[in-house]
């Protein structure tokens, strides 16, 4: 009687590059946001989307673009917290004393996250996905800086849309301190994007124009079309916000970018 075969195990299917990406972006992300999910940046279901958007940066953009995103998040979770006591008890401090759940997260970064999906397509335009990526961003965080050190230090507080002065904290007012402070942040974040190396230093006057540009359009939209529309919450409005500061960078200095 001839001897049985031996019976080789069966050999695991490599994981092809982007699923290894993919592989390891989601654990890194799940061992570093499991012993920080206690700080009080984020509320249990917003880690979990984080968690979610980190995954998906890291695999598509990399350590660089997973990096901008954190500091985007670190900077506007600090400057929500900037005399949260005064804020509070005027009424004006965030929900959840600052604390974003899932519907904050996307509001900020479903622009910037489909930008980074699409850098991985064959062909893409890397340059201009990440042009519209970081003008995403800077608009949001210089929204944030805004919002929140116009209601804690703004001395006037006027509706864009009348000219006249209003509470603080009314949908769609500028302060000249929150205006300032609107401007900065988004040069604060297009200097960070130069210094990850995902926008050449040359963009980052014009870029960040465009990007305090797309917050005062917020602002128009935030009091006249939200009273007005339901549907429109504020996380639809930061969504809006950060749409039109993409296309309005990709499309004005999408021309620099070509060779």
């Amino acid at each position: 009687m001839p001897p049985m075969p031996m019976l080789l195990p069966m050999p695991l299917l490599p994981l092809p590059p982007a699923g290894l990406a993919w592989l390891f972006s989601a654990l890194a992300n799940a061992l570093l946001i499991l012993p920080l999910r206690r700080v009080p940046v984020l509320t249990t279901a917003g880690w979990f989307h984080a968690w979610i958007l980190g995954t998906l940066l890291g695999a598509s953009l990399g350590w660089r673009g997973w990096l901008a995103v954190v500091l985007y998040l670190a900077l506007g979770s600090a400057v929500t917290r900037l005399g949260l006591a005064r804020k509070r008890a005027a009424g004006l401090a965030e929900k959840r004393d600052g604390r974003r759940g899932p519907e904050n997260v996307w509001g900020s970064a479903a622009t910037g996250a489909l930008l980074a999906l699409m850098t991985t397509l064959p062909g893409a335009p890397q340059g201009l996905l990440l042009t519209g990526f970081v003008a995403s961003f800077a608009a949001k965080l210089g929204d944030t800086c805004g919002s929140e050190i116009g209601k804690r230090w703004g001395r006037r507080t006027v509706s864009l849309t009348r000219l006249r002065p209003v509470p603080a904290g009314t949908e769609g007012a500028v302060s000249l301190e929150g205006t300032v402070a609107s401007l900065v942040g988004a040069a604060v974040f297009a200097g960070l994007a130069v210094a990850l190396g995902l926008l050449p230093p040359s963009l980052v006057p014009a870029l960040t124009l465009v990007a305090w540009l797309a917050t005062l359009i917020e602002s128009l939209i935030g009091a006249e079309l939200q009273p007005r529309l339901a549907w429109l919450s504020n996380e639809a409005v930061n969504g809006l916000m950060t749409l039109l500061a993409a296309l309005l960078a990709m499309g004005l200095l999408g021309p620099s970018l070509r060779p």
